[in-house]
């Protein structure tokens, strides 16, 4: 009698494996352009005037 049965082995790599296909299916269809990467680039705030003084 193991620890674990088989059963949740072959559950976890069911559910890993529709995961990864889900994941590829969102993100990798994007293309290979450095625009359409998952982050946004990065912009600067305009500069805000010092109202403190």
């Amino acid at each position: 009698m193991g620890l674990f049965k088989a059963d949740l082995y072959r559950s976890f790599a069911i559910g890993f494996a529709l995961g990864a296909a889900a994941l590829v299916a969102t993100v990798g269809t994007r293309g290979a352009e450095p625009q359409s990467g998952i982050v946004a680039a990065a912009q600067a705030a305009p500069v805000a005037v010092d109202q403190t003084r």
